[in-house]
């Protein structure tokens, strides 16, 4: 700084020919009259008395070379002496590798490869077959694990530490790059980088969120976590390549505008909408690029483009997978499932049509190979800008406006497809407050009923349905409450709401329970529950409710199957006339009542032939009738011969009497003694011990009858028996012979499965 002070001493003669004031600063690196500056400290006053004025300066200790102008740049260095108006430099050391959970495996194998090649070296032996087989199936685990990643997977990618930051890609895509600061309101956050630079010759603003590579970086940055400062500096730069025209390519890498209280004095919602509302007035071309994370109307603030270009492992969301699970399930630990439902990955956007194209990243992430990365983002950018660039004004500010009109884009006065109504959300009901009945009222109320469904029955014209309907629903409201109960009391309710929301949050239930993992969770969550019942307080009210509405449910079926029996007997009728009518069946059935016509014969018995062809139409029409009966899911049984009814239970009755003469001998009685015994002290609540017991109890009981019953007299009278009902069912045909082997085949089974269904049930 300097000031002159006139004197009041007047100026005589030609002042050109002296020395002026500004000759002596211009002098004074060299000292003033032969002094040094260095001797005379850092404020220096310079007296020219001769013409009645005084200079003073003070001078500012700077470095030798200050930024932004190096003394020596590096020719070496891209760009030349512009790439060092940049402070960002490449780090000193190589940042430490960074290892994901999911990534682990493949750590496993390449530990094995170092130590396969360690081990040649050591012992010179050659292992080169071994280390290809190993480095093979490194790249195919690497590929398979990076064509089949999970969401939140890329989310972690996105956020890897070692992941290239905006400066680390311009520097690699631009020819020249300067870097512009400032928001012209006394403030620069360095979490937002602007500055011009080109790309094959022509210019463009590049403006970006900019993360750390180190603690140390990621504290200066902020974590890329923009204040009001930084979306206003990057409007100042919107506003200049609006007006000198140069295309603006957008970097977002941000978990979002920082949220501090600061921040929000200093306007930061308000300094987002500014550039919401700049943006989609700008002239000029913009592409944005989301590079990491982009979070919320932090991203958002740079992002409103032209076109909206994905890394392959970024990801783009209005809340992070953390924030949303802790709101629906309240716990971050439900992230993998709310980033599959967020749809925030780069392919899950194409689909939605809110980005425009995804960018390749090399297997591992961009970390694995940063300059390529680069240069795809390059490639992307060229292609971009060269469509672009065509547009005329109108057609450009259109083009961004309809982009972002189209998202979520609906339509009115459109009749919906039936179809579709079955997914739209039903109408609410009304809720029914539940109130807990004695079980004395219940009691007395179903008594009731039962004797006015008595009297009603009386009355073979009416139905007796009288209140049954009623109590049938009052029944199910109880048992929901008692089993809402039993929940509360064995500590399970928390996740049978959290089954019940997951459910009624899907769009169709039925798709929903289709779905595996909820289908089995529903299972595990029924059986542990079935499992816990029988120890609540409330099981006894519980299983007496439950008896009565299956009590009750039974007097309201017989009118039901009275309804479905005569339904079901006239679409028999129907489909047996079908048969008849057919013109095949039809024709061979007039025919053969011609032929027996024209014979004269009151008995067909006498002409064999007549009888055969009678018999063949029979067996025809049984089999074209069972096959209709088949296909309405009826099944015909063949008839059991009264005799062969007789003998199954003669031959029961002897199988019990066996039975009983094993219980009473042998001990086996006292063993059932000490089962009931045991039953009965465990209760309802069997711990592990007891039920072992009654468990080995009942098997050695069961093993003791299965023995006796399967003495060879036993089973030789059983296959005696079936010998002699075949005989009996053959002979009861006679000439009929209706009985073909497949029914014979079916009579044996019948009876014996009758015969070891009684022996089962007695056991």
């Amino acid at each position: 700084m300097s000031s002159m002070t006139p004197s009041p001493v007047a100026f005589n003669g030609n002042s050109a020919s002296k020395p002026t004031a500004l000759d002596l600063l211009r002098s004074s690196s060299n000292g003033v009259f032969g002094v040094p500056l260095k001797t005379l400290g850092r404020v220096v006053q310079l007296g020219a008395k001769r013409r009645g004025f005084t200079v003073s300066a003070k001078l500012r200790k700077v470095k030798k070379h200050e930024y932004p102008w190096p003394e020596d740049p590096d020719p070496n260095v891209k760009g030349g002496i512009l790439s060092h108006l940049s402070p960002f430099k490449p780090l000193k050391e190589k940042p430490k590798p960074v290892t994901l959970d999911f990534e682990k495996p493949l750590m496993d194998l390449q530990k094995k490869i170092i130590d396969v090649q360690k081990m040649a070296n050591e012992t010179g032996l050659d292992f080169s077959d071994q280390i290809i087989s190993l480095e093979n199936k490194y790249q195919q685990a690497l590929k398979d694990l990076y064509t089949h990643l999970t969401p939140i997977q890329r989310v972690n990618i996105a956020r890897h530490p070692n992941r290239p930051t905006f400066l680390d890609h311009v520097f690699n895509i631009t020819d020249k790059f300067v870097e512009l600061h400032g928001d012209r309101a006394g403030y620069d956050d360095p979490a937002v980088v602007t500055g011009l630079g080109t790309i094959n010759g022509r210019s463009y603003m590049f403006m970006g969120h900019q993360k750390g590579r180190n603690t140390k970086e990621n504290i200066q940055r902020n974590f890329g976590m923009p204040t009001p400062h930084g979306y206003r500096k990057a409007l100042r730069m919107m506003y200049y390549a609006d007006h000198h025209g140069f295309p603006i390519v957008t970097f977002i890498d941000t978990p979002g505008a920082y949220a501090d209280l600061k921040s929000e004095e200093l306007g930061q919602g308000e300094a987002i909408a500014q550039n919401l509302r700049t943006m989609f007035g700008l002239k000029v071309p913009i592409v944005s690029i989301v590079i990491g994370e982009g979070g919320s109307g932090g991203a958002l603030a740079i992002g409103c483009a032209n076109k909206l270009l994905m890394l392959e492992n970024a990801v783009f969301y209005v809340a992070s997978p953390e924030a949303c699970a802790a709101i629906l399930w309240k716990t971050a630990k439900a992230s993998p499932k709310a980033a599959e439902k967020l749809k925030i990955t780069s392919k899950e956007l194409m689909k939605l049509e809110i980005a425009d194209g995804v960018i390749p990243e090399p297997l591992g992430g961009a970390h694995a190979d940063p300059y390529w990365t680069s240069q795809q983002l390059k490639t992307a950018i060229v292609e971009s800008m060269e469509e672009l660039v065509k547009m005329d004004t109108e057609t450009l500010l259109k083009h961004r406006a309809q982009k972002f009109r189209k998202l979520g884009g609906f339509q009115e006065g459109i009749p919906i497809d039936p179809k579709r109504k079955v997914n739209m959300k039903k109408k609410e009901e009304p809720i029914v407050q539940i109130s807990k009945t004695s079980d004395s009222e219940l009691r007395d109320e179903v008594e009731k009923l039962k004797l006015r469904i008595l009297e009603a029955s009386k009355s073979p014209s009416e139905i007796p349905e009288t209140g049954l309907k009623e109590m049938i629903e009052k029944l199910k409201r109880e048992i929901d409450y008692e089993y809402d109960e039993a929940a509360k009391a064995l500590g399970m309710e928390d996740k049978i709401l959290m089954v019940r929301e997951e459910i009624a949050k899907a769009r169709n239930v039925q798709d929903q329970l289709a779905h595996p993992a909820l289908k089995e969770k529903i299972e595990l969550l029924k059986d542990e529950f079935d499992k816990k019942i029988p120890s609540a307080p409330n099981y006894s009210s519980l299983k007496y409710k439950l008896d009565m509405m299956k009590e009750l449910s039974k007097a309201l079926n017989p009118s039901k199957s009275r309804i479905d029996k005569e339904e079901t007997r006239l679409e028999i009728n129907k489909k047996f006339r079908e048969l008849v009518d057919q013109p095949d069946m039809k024709q061979k059935m007039e025919t053969l009542k011609a032929e027996i016509s024209e014979s004269g014969l009151s008995d067909i018995g006498s002409n064999q032939e007549l009888k055969a062809k009678v018999l063949q139409l029979k067996e025809e029409l049984d089999t074209e009738f069972k096959a209709v009966l088949g296909s309405m899911g009826l099944q015909v049984n063949p008839p059991v011969v009264p005799e062969a009814k007789a003998k199954i239970e003669a031959f029961n009755e002897e199988v019990n009497v066996i039975i009983d003469d094993v219980v009473n001998s042998s001990g086996l009685k006292d063993r059932i003694e000490l089962l009931k015994a045991e039953v009965a002290k465990a209760g309802n609540s069997q711990d592990p011990d007891s039920k072992s017991k009654i468990e080995a109890l009942e098997a050695e009981l069961r093993q003791a009858i299965v023995g006796a019953i399967s003495s060879p007299e036993l089973k030789e009278k059983h296959e005696k028996m079936v010998s002699e009902i075949v005989e009996s069912t053959e002979s009861s045909a006679g000439s009929d012979a209706s009985l073909g082997e497949e029914d014979k085949q079916s009579n044996d089974e019948l009876q014996v499965k009758v015969n070891l269904e009684s022996n089962r049930s007695f056991v």
